[in-house]
């Protein structure tokens, strides 16, 4: 499931929640949401974890 596929990715990366949600521009609430599988992040926040990847950082 994406819940499972965004956990690993944040600890694979070595980021804390917080970290993840300065690097997407979502409050932790979201992200730990997301992690829980109480909701999906929509195809922006996607998007941008995938740039913000690649970059290395924040990506606006």
């Amino acid at each position: 499931m994406i819940n499972d596929n965004i956990r690993r990715y944040r600890k694979e990366k070595g980021l804390s929640q917080e970290e993840m949600t300065v690097r997407l521009h979502v409050v932790r609430q979201t992200v730990s949401k997301w992690e829980n599988g109480k909701s999906v992040p929509d195809a922006k926040a996607l998007i941008d974890a995938e740039a913000a990847n690649k970059q290395g950082g924040d990506c606006e």
